[in-house]
C-alpha cells in the first residue's frame, strides 16, 4: 500500500489529487510535485519502507528529462552568439572533415532529426550483458564521437523524427568541442548556477541518503546508480523535486533571469508530429494541445527509475512525477502524470495519446 507522505503549500484540493496520483503507482518511492502559480505541493508514498531521508529531499535520476537541460543549454549558447543552430556537427567535431552536402546540424541533433539510429550500431554487444544495470556505463565518449564520425544516417538530415539518444549524446559533445569547455561544466556554468539549481542537482551519483535507489521491474531487486558514459547529454542528470519545480517554474516565469532568451526559445514550436500534425516538438520539449491550452513535457527512464516534468504556460502550472521502478508498459507513473496536468485547467486529455503519437 502506498503511504502518501509530507507535503508543502496551502491547497488543499493540490494535496488530495496528488494523494491519489501517488496511490496510483505501485513503486518503492513514489513522488509527485504540483506548482500552481509558485505555490508549491509535493506529495509522497511508496512500498518501500520509510527511510531516514525523506523521499522528496532524494535526488532522482531522470534520464532522457535530462535532454530538456541540454535543449536550453544550446538554446543559451545560440542566443550569445557562440555559435548556430545550422553549424554542421561533423565540423565542430572533426574540422579538417568536410561536412558534405546535407551535414547533421545541431539542431537537427537536438531535435531528433539527424538521421541517427536511437543508439549505435556497435552499442549494443557489449551493453546487453549489463542491459538491466548499467548499459551505458562502458561506452565512453570518445566512442560516441567515434560512431558518430563513421554513421551513415538512414535519412537525410532534417527529413524525419526518429527518437535518438545518440543524437543527443553527440549534441553535447559537440557543444563541448565548439567551446573547448567539457559538457558538464558548461551545463554548470550556463544553466544550474543561474537557475539556483546546484543544491539539488548533480551529474553523477552522489551516495547512499542523497541519491534515491532504483528497482527492476519487479519492483524490489535494487539497481546501481547509472553510469552515463559517454551519453551525458542525453541523461545524465538527477535532481529533487524541488530542484525540478525550479527548473520548471523558469521556463514559466522566464522574465528577469539570465536565461529569459533561451527559456523563450525552447518553447518555440520548431516541427510538426503526430497524428493531424497536431502534435509539435520544440528544442527540448514535447509540445501537446491541452483544453484551454497547452502543455510542454518530457519523460525519462533509466534501469531502476522513472521520471515526468511538465508544464503548462496557460494555467501557470508545472508537475513533476518521480519513481524508483524500472519503467514498463504497465507502469502507470507516466500515464497518471501526463492526464494530471492535462486536467489541471479542466481538460483530461487521454492517456493514449503520450504513447500513440507517430512521426509524419
Amino acid at each position: 500500500m502506498n503511504r502518501p507522505g509530507h507535503h508543502h503549500g496551502r491547497y488543499g484540493d493540490d494535496a488530495r489529487l496528488l494523494d491519489a496520483a501517488v496511490a496510483s503507482v505501485d513503486s518503492p518511492d513514489v513522488v509527485f510535485a504540483l506548482s500552481r502559480h509558485g505555490h508549491r505541493t509535493v506529495r509522497s508514498g511508496g512500498t518501500a519502507p520509510t527511510t531516514p531521508v525523506p523521499r522528496e529531499r532524494l535526488r532522482y535520476e531522470i534520464g532522457s528529462a535530462s535532454k530538456t537541460f541540454t535543449g536550453l543549454l544550446l538554446a543559451d549558447l545560440v542566443h550569445h552568439g557562440v555559435l548556430s543552430g545550422n553549424e554542421p556537427a561533423v565540423s565542430l567535431l572533426d574540422p579538417a572533415r568536410p561536412p558534405g552536402p546535407r551535414p547533421a546540424t545541431l539542431t537537427h541533433l537536438m531535435t531528433h532529426t539527424s538521421g541517427l539510429p536511437p543508439l549505435p550500431a556497435d552499442f549494443y554487444p557489449q551493453a546487453l550483458p549489463r542491459w538491466s544495470t548499467n548499459p551505458y556505463a562502458h561506452y565512453p565518449p570518445e566512442r560516441v564521437v567515434r560512431a558518430f564520425l563513421r554513421a551513415r544516417p538512414r535519412h537525410r538530415p532534417g527529413t524525419r523524427w526518429r527518437y535518438s539518444n545518440f543524437a543527443v549524446a553527440v549534441l553535447g559533445h559537440t557543444l563541448a568541442a565548439a567551446t573547448a569547455t567539457p559538457w558538464e561544466h558548461l551545463l554548470t556554468e550556463r544553466v544550474l548556477r543561474p537557475l539556483g539549481l546546484l543544491d539539488g542537482t548533480a551529474l553523477r551519483p552522489t551516495g547512499p541518503g542523497i541519491d534515491a535507489t532504483g528497482h527492476r521491474a519487479d519492483g524490489t531487486t535494487p539497481t546501481p546508480p547509472l553510469r552515463i558514459g559517454g551519453f551525458q547529454a542525453a541523461g545524465a542528470v538527477r535532481a529533487t523535486p524541488d530542484a525540478l519545480l525550479t527548473f520548471l517554474e523558469a521556463h514559466l516565469r522566464p522574465d528577469g533571469s539570465s536565461l529569459a532568451a533561451a527559456l523563450q526559445e525552447v518553447r518555440r514550436p520548431l516541427l510538426r508530429r503526430g497524428w493531424n500534425h497536431a502534435h509539435t516538438h520544440t528544442a527540448a520539449w514535447f509540445h501537446h494541445p491541452a483544453d484551454g491550452g497547452s502543455m510542454y513535457f518530457h519523460m525519462g527512464a533509466t534501469s531502476g527509475q522513472t521520471a515526468f516534468l511538465g508544464f503548462r504556460p496557460d494555467s501557470g502550472t508545472a508537475l513533476v512525477a518521480l519513481s524508483t521502478r524500472r519503467h514498463s508498459r504497465r507502469d502507470t507513473l507516466v500515464p497518471t502524470a501526463y492526464a494530471l496536468l492535462g486536467s489541471l485547467t479542466g481538460g483530461l486529455p487521454s492517456n493514449a495519446a503520450l504513447y500513440g503519437v507517430n512521426v509524419r
